[in-house]
C-alpha cells in the first residue's frame, strides 16, 4: 500500500496520548507500541521499529525494543563488551552515530545501501521499501551531533522501516517529525526510570532499591522484619593484599563476590553492602518462601561454586582464596540510617551483631561455616547434613549459643 496523508487531528491525539504516557510511567514496550499503530492508523504502513537506548547497569551496555506489526513488542538486551561487534559496527545505527547529522534515509530501491548495511538485505526481503535512521540525545546539542558510537551519551536512536509503495513520502516524514518529540519525551521518562532503578538495585540491592525508589527516604525511617542474616567473607585477605597488586585484588574480589552475589540472588536473598572482603545479605521472612531453608541452600551452592571457581582460577595459575559465612535469624530493624544527607539502607540490632560473632567463631571451631540454633534447630528433621558443634558463649552475648555447621 502507499503512504497517505495522515489526518492531523490523528496526529495530535497521538502525539497527546504519548505525552500522557510519559507523565503516567507507561513501560517502554508500550509507548513504542502506541507509537507505531497509532502511526499506521494514520496510514503510515510501518513494518518495523528498532529503538536502543544505552544503560546504566553494570552488566549490559544497551538495551533494544523492537516492534514488528505483526508480533507486537520484544526487547533485548546486550552485554558490555571490550570490543564492538562487526553487527554492530556494520549497523546503519552505528553510522548514524559516528556521522554529524540527526537521520539517516536509506531507500531499499538502492543497490548501494544494501551493499553498504547487509542488514538491509533482510529488510528487502521481507518486503520493505523503505528505512530510517533517527538519533536523539537527552542532553542539549552540541556543534557537532558525531559521537563515539561505542560510547553514545543517553539517547534513543530508532530505525524504522515501511513496506509502503514507492517508501516514504514527504508527507509521512511530515507526521514522523511531527510526533517524534512527544515519542522521545515519553521515553526520555521511562528511560530515567529505568535507570534510576538499575543504580539503586545496583549499589543497594534490589529490595532496598525499590524502596527507596517508592520514596523511602526519610532519616531513621526503619521496619522491624524477621530475617536469616548471612555474613560471608573472604580468607586471608589481608596477607593477599600484601603480596598482590592493586588490579590483582580488584579481579579477585570481583570474581569471588560475584558467585556469591548471584547465588544469594537465586536463591531469593538480598545482598546488602560490601565491606571490604566481607559482604552481608538477608532473607527476609515474609518474603522469601522458608527462608531458613533458602540460606541453607544457598550456603550449600555458595560452597560448590566457590571450589570450582578455585579450581577454575587455579587451572589458569591465578591467586585462590577460601570463605566464611555464619547463618543466624531473628528481628532487626531494616531502613535509613545514617546522616542528614548521606544515609546507608541497612540492617541494624542485636540479631546482626550475633551473626557478626558467629563468623567470628569460624576460627576457634575450625568450620568455614557456623550457623546458629535458631536457623539449624528447626530444620534438623529434613536436613540431615546439619552437625552441632556444641554450645558456646560468644563475646558479647548474653545467652550462650549452640553452633551448626554443614556436613
Amino acid at each position: 500500500m502507499q503512504s497517505g496523508t495522515p489526518p492531523p487531528e490523528a496526529l495530535a491525539d497521538l502525539s497527546e496520548t504519548l505525552l500522557r504516557m510519559g507523565v503516567e510511567g507507561a513501560p517502554f514496550e508500550d509507548t513504542l507500541a502506541t507509537f507505531c499503530t497509532g502511526l499506521n492508523a494514520a496510514g503510515l504502513s510501518l513494518m518495523r521499529a528498532h529503538i536502543t537506548l544505552r544503560t546504566n547497569h553494570p552488566q549490559f551496555g544497551s538495551l533494544a525494543h523492537r516492534w514488528v506489526r505483526e508480533e507486537g513488542t520484544h526487547m533485548q538486551s546486550f552485554p558490555r563488551r571490550s570490543s564492538p561487534g562487526q553487527e554492530w559496527v556494520q549497523s546503519p545505527l552505528y553510522a548514524l552515530l559516528a556521522a554529524d547529522a540527526d537521520r539517516l534515509h536509506l531507500p531499499l530501491d538502492q543497490p548501494e545501501h544494501l551493499e553498504r548495511f547487509p542488514f538491509l538485505e533482510e529488510m528487502k526481503d521481507r518486503g520493505g521499501t523503505d528505512y530510517i535512521v533517527y538519533k536523539r540525545f537527552f542532553s542539549a546539542p552540541k556543534e557537532s551531533l558525531a559521537v563515539d558510537p561505542n560510547d553514545p551519551p543517553q539517547g534513543c536512536i530508532m530505525s524504522l522501516a515501511t513496506d509502503a509503495v514507492g517508501g516514504y513520502s514527504t508527507e509521512a516524514f511530515a507526521a514522523i517529525d511531527e510526533v517524534l518529540p512527544s515519542l522521545m519525551l515519553a521515553l526520555k521518562a521511562a528511560a530515567n526510570h529505568r535507570m534510576a532503578g538499575d543504580i539503586a538495585a545496583t549499589y543497594l540491592g534490589g529490595d532496598a532499591g525499590a524502596r527507596v525508589l517508592s520514596g523511602d527516604i526519610l532519616r531513621g525511617s526503619v521496619e522491624r522484619i524477621d530475617a536469616v542474616i548471612c555474613y560471608f567473607d573472604l580468607t586471608g585477605f589481608t596477607k593477599l593484599s600484601e603480596r598482590l597488586t592493586g588490579e590483582e585484588i580488584i579481579e579477585l574480589l570481583n570474581d569471588y563476590f560475584g558467585i556469591a552475589v548471584d547465588v544469594v540472588q537465586e536463591h531469593g536473598g538480598n545482598v546488602l553492602k560490601f565491606m571490604g572482603d566481607g559482604m552481608l545479605a538477608i532473607f527476609n521472612v515474609a518474603k522469601t518462601e522458608n527462608a531458613s531453608a533458602a540460606a541453607l541452600d544457598t550456603t550449600m551452592a555458595l560452597r560448590q561454586a566457590m571450589a570450582e571457581k578455585s579450581a577454575e582460577r587455579e587451572a589458569k595459575e591465578l591467586t585462590t582464596t577460601g570463605f566464611t559465612l555464619a547463618l543466624h535469624r531473628g528481628e532487626v530493624l531494616y531502613g535509613n540510617i545514617g546522616g542528614t544527607s548521606r544515609l546507608d539502607f541497612t540492617v541494624i540490632g542485636p540479631a546482626v551483631n550475633t551473626t557478626a560473632r558467629l563468623s567470628g567463631m569460624c576460627a576457634h571451631v575450625d568450620q568455614n561455616i557456623v550457623i546458629s540454633a535458631n536457623v539449624a534447630r528447626p530444620m534438623l528433621d529434613v536436613r540431615p547434613e546439619l552437625v552441632s558443634l556444641g554450645i558456646y558463649r560468644l563475646r558479647g552475648v548474653a545467652e550462650r549459643q549452640e553452633l551448626f555447621t554443614l556436613d
